[in-house]
């Protein structure tokens, strides 16, 4: 079960918490084990940031994936696997030179599961929801991202029926890398558009 550690394995009060209560849910009755590992199994392992890093990586390496990704994103980004809750209206939004994307949800957190993940702190906070709308240059800028002012910041709101994910520009000197390789210099920021991608200079060894 989820809740099992090796003996003498040291738990935060946080841990140790949600292990209790994880333990009085199953005592009671009220939650299946099993279906509480399935969960565990799914959002550790099935969904994230590195589902979206593959979904980017294939559309840098393959002109004909990339053009399906931007003609249904959904469809597209199905037949590597990823769908499902969260997941079933996919847009593609592809930076460009001179054009950057950010997404954001203004009126709550909806965020593509299937490929991001659980959604980070800071994009449910009311300030992020709020400002980066109003100010996204300043936004980015508190992430330590700096959009000169002849690119354009292009900004999409999220909604229920409608998710976003971020292709970034492939960075230069990537020819010829697989995409094992190209997937590791996408990082989830880089996908929602507050931050970029990793220098491939820390990646030669991946290639």
């Amino acid at each position: 079960m989820s809740g099992n550690h090796p003996h003498g394995s040291t738990l935060s009060e946080m841990d140790l918490r949600v292990r209790a209560l994880e333990t009085l849910l199953v005592d009671k009755g009220w939650v299946d084990p099993a279906a509480l590992d399935a969960l565990v199994e799914t959002y550790e392992h099935k969904v994230g940031p590195h589902n979206g890093a593959r979904v980017v990586a294939k559309a840098w390496a393959d002109e004909a994936y990339r053009e399906r990704l931007r003609v249904d994103a959904t469809a597209a980004i199905a037949e590597l696997g990823y769908s499902g809750r969260q997941g079933e209206h996919m847009v593609a939004l592809f930076d460009a030179p001179g054009v950057r994307h950010l997404v954001v949800c203004t009126l709550c957190s909806c965020y593509p599961w299937p490929v991001l993940g659980l959604p980070p702190v800071w994009y449910k906070s009311a300030p992020y929801r709020s400002r980066a709308v109003i100010d996204p240059r300043g936004v980015l800028a508190d992430f330590g991202t700096t959009v000169p002012d002849d690119v354009e910041l292009r900004v999409f709101d999220s909604t229920a029926e409608l998710r976003y994910l971020v292709v970034p520009m492939r960075p230069a000197g990537t020819d010829g890398w697989s995409e094992d390789a190209l997937a590791r210099l996408v990082t989830r920021d880089s996908m929602i558009g507050t931050g970029t991608t990793l220098d491939p200079a820390s990646l030669e060894d991946a290639r």
